[in-house]
């Protein structure tokens, strides 16, 4: 399925989110520091790439149990660009990491349907992710945490 691509700023898209989500997190005690200031132009879908950082910054707020969520450019060619999105919470038990992007696989079923989940939230990240060219990767930091690592293609091939 080929979905509709333009070209859109990477940049724009994220600071939006993180606006959009500032205040929620706030109220749970979490800041957003959003570091990426370079402008990042790919060809991509506007709403595919919102439901990507929408639901990584959602699940960091609602899960990690941390105080702070980062984002960060880590790299940028002509080809790709590479997002990194941390938080600084208690992470996910490493048997879980190759699972996590799997259709309505939770980590702790009674806890997420307590706070809505679907299940669905990653598996639509690594979809769109995808679409774009792309792929993520999911990983505990030494420092505790999740670290979220999302390549995207900057082509519309």
């Amino acid at each position: 399925a080929s979905i509709l691509k333009e070209l859109v700023n990477l940049t724009d898209i994220i600071n939006d989110v993180v606006e959009d989500r500032q205040i929620i997190a706030a109220t749970k005690g979490i800041g957003i520091e959003n570091f990426v200031s370079h402008n990042v132009i790919m060809a991509g879908n506007a709403s595919l790439l919102e439901a990507v950082f929408n639901n990584l910054i959602d699940n960091a707020i609602v899960y990690s149990g941390g105080t702070r969520i980062k984002i960060e450019l880590i790299s940028i060619d002509n080809d790709k660009v590479v997002i990194a999105l941390s938080d600084n919470g208690c992470g996910v038990p490493p048997e879980h990491l190759p699972r996590l992007f799997e259709r309505f696989y939770r980590i702790d079923k009674g806890r997420s349907r307590a706070a809505g989940g679907t299940g669905l939230g990653l598996s639509i990240v690594k979809n769109a992710v995808i679409l774009h060219g792309g792929g993520i990767s999911a990983e505990t930091q030494c420092s505790g945490g999740l670290l979220f690592k999302i390549t995207f293609s900057r082509n519309s091939k």
